[in-house]
């Protein structure tokens, strides 16, 4: 990277700032921990304090500036230690999870550790075991890094805040290294996989725009189903989906396009569905804070998912034309709004789960609980512990919540939530359900897929699929889901070999 100077931020970083030391010692412009966060850095390079001149090989070079890009700060601690701060949720300073940056002009073996120090939430998985994920230039398949390289601590440094500090060591220096908290699905990433849906012109895939956002990305509006139940005066079957209304939860999306990709398949279990129901699928309920790399927010700082009951056109015009499609739909006397699912993802807890709600009829309290039930059936990774009905107050404006009251009382509605991190498995296979099996993208993919057979199963048992027809594909594919399955975790766990390819410790091969 000779004459990198020329195209990056020099800056001289400050070391940080206890109590005793209040002027920002070691800052060229005064900064100190307390000053607040806002932009993404842009090819910032970090170097020691009075440095002046051009960066050398070795002076780190750390961007956030694209698509999902998310770190604000970044000082200068030693030549071995950097403290990143995530750059909050625009217009909403409580929220900093997300990060998403990349880091280049590095050293063979060079060794460092980072610092997140501004996670503005105490519970996390990082506790558990769950790690950043990282890919470089030569090496684009996403992996965690090694569980012994991080540490999840309360830092008296940093006000008693909690740290998530991770050791890395650079191996390749042509590389840009990208690190972030999880797997990231970008809107353009969605757009291209909707565009390529689209090229092969399947008569039961239509998709359409909603509306706009603030910043005018379009709201995706997929239809799933076979063309004769679209016709006039035909009653039809509604399954509503929606994801990725928090834009962090990034493991939502990879869920919902395995959702997707299942339904349009010709896998004789999606052909059953596409000809008994309609799906309306809308994939990405906040672009715009996808697109910023916001982990909980809106563009203009909302969060979305506690403004179902009363949302504004010009404020929240995502969710606005969402709620009133699925009340159209649900006062339609064609239509019947059987189920709505609102797809996320967890920062606390393992598996994937779901969330109900309570109701005083009891039919339909107990009816609800069905689809959990089967899900667990579906899915080695999926756990009824954490399955829950509730009416917590708090919850009042989320799409569940609303949607449950909003509705005619036969339609259910869930949240479908997945482990940021990973599973323990039901089986045998995930270590008896006491070994942690972190989550990957085809995970994520597959825990889709699984959703999408249970539809199959549930409307097996409503008789709004015939019986006969759907047990004669359950029996057909049941056999080849089960050695998928059984072999899954062998499958993940070779995939985290970082040996193969990141050095994490001086005895590690490149």
């Amino acid at each position: 990277m000779s004459g990198a100077g020329d195209a990056v931020q020099n800056g001289a970083a400050q070391k940080r700032t206890g109590e005793e030391d209040t002027g920002g010692s070691g800052s060229e412009d005064g900064a100190t921990s307390e000053d607040p966060v806002v932009g993404n850095v842009n090819k910032f390079c970090a170097v020691p304090p009075g440095y002046q001149g051009k960066p050398k090989r070795g002076h780190l070079i750390f961007d956030a500036c694209f698509e999902s890009g998310n770190i604000g700060r970044v000082d200068y601690i030693s030549e071995f230690e950097y403290d990143l701060f995530i750059r909050p949720d625009t217009c909403n300073p409580k929220f900093r999870v997300w990060f998403n940056f990349t880091v280049e002009n590095t050293v063979d073996g060079q060794r460092v550790i980072f610092n997140i120090v501004n996670f503005s939430k105490t519970k996390s998985l990082y506790r558990e075991g769950m790690t950043p994920c990282v890919k470089s230039t030569s090496r684009p398949k996403w992996q965690r890094i090694p569980s012994k390289n991080v540490y999840y601590y309360k830092c008296p440094d940093h006000h008693k805040n909690y740290v998530m500090s991770f050791a890395f060591c650079f191996d390749r220096q042509k590389d840009m290294y990208q690190f972030s908290y999880c797997f990231p699905y970008t809107y353009s990433r969605l757009q291209a996989h909707l565009g390529s849906i689209e090229k092969k012109q399947y008569p039961y895939f239509n998709r359409e725009c909603l509306t706009n956002t603030v910043q005018q990305r379009n709201l995706d509006l997929l239809t799933i189903t076979d063309e004769e139940n679209l016709d006039k005066g035909k009653r039809q079957k509604i399954i509503g989906i929606t994801s990725r209304v928090h834009p962090g939860e990034s493991p939502a999306s990879f869920v919902c396009q395995g959702l997707i990709d299942f339904l349009v398949s010709n896998q004789p279990e999606a052909q059953i569905l596409r000809k008994y129901l309609v799906f309306k699928v809308i994939p990405m309920l906040n672009p715009d804070g996808v697109y910023l790399g916001n982990y909980r927010a809106s563009l203009m700082g909302f969060d979305l998912n506690r403004h179902w009951g009363n949302p504004s056109a010009w404020a929240h015009p995502t969710l606005y034309a969402a709620k009133n499609f699925f009340l159209d739909m649900d006062s339609n006397p064609d239509m019947d709004v059987e189920m709505y699912c609102d797809i996320h993802a967890h920062s606390t807890l393992l598996n994937g789960f779901m969330y109900g709600n309570v109701y005083e009829d009891s039919s339909r309290f107990e009816r609800q609980a069905v689809f959990p039930k089967l899900m667990a059936n579906n899915c080695d990774d999926f756990s009824i512990t954490n399955t829950n009905f509730n009416r917590d107050p708090i919850k009042a404006g989320t799409g569940r919540r609303y949607l449950g009251g909003a509705m005619n009382e036969d339609a259910l509605c869930y949240t479908l939530e997945v482990s940021f991190y990973g599973y323990q498995a039901a089986g045998g296979g995930g270590g008896g359900g006491s070994t942690v099996i972190p989550y990957t993208e085809d995970a994520y993919v597959r825990l889709g897929r699984n959703f999408g057979r249970t539809f199959l199963h549930y409307y097996r048992l409503t008789g709004l699929i015939p019986e006969q027809m759907s047990k004669t594909v359950s029996v057909r594919n049941m056999s080849n889901r089960k050695k998928k399955t059984s072999n899954a975790s062998s499958v993940v766990d070779s995939s985290y070999d970082s040996r193969n390819l990141f050095r994490s410790s001086p005895s590690s091969s490149s």
